[in-house]
């Protein structure tokens, strides 16, 4: 059944030139050099350090690595992270991402 879900919003979105972020509810990510990056669509903070954010997507999480760590902005499903920036990975469910 979830994946019927999936198929059917891929469909509306091509079908509909709708902007897939939006109508498949996938986090949107802005990275400016490796010191700013602004997430949209998160479903909420796992874990916060100064050298590791981890947030919760519709599938998987959203793992930030790097140092100095600071949240500037939070919002319920925004985010805006100031530091220095190494690594940005997708962790699909069930995996350990490292």
């Amino acid at each position: 059944m979830k994946q019927l879900k999936k198929r059917m919003r891929q469909w509306m979105t091509e079908q509909m030139d709708l902007p897939a972020d939006v109508m498949m509810d996938l986090p949107r990510v802005t990275l400016i050099g490796n010191f700013h990056i602004y997430i949209e669509n998160h479903k909420g903070v796992i874990r916060f350090t100064k050298e590791e954010l981890r947030l919760r997507l519709t599938e998987g999480e959203l793992l930030v690595v790097g140092s100095n760590f600071v949240i500037k902005n939070i919002l319920p499903e925004e985010m805006l992270l100031e530091g220095v920036i190494q690594d940005i990975r997708f962790i699909k469910e069930g995996s350990s991402g490292r």
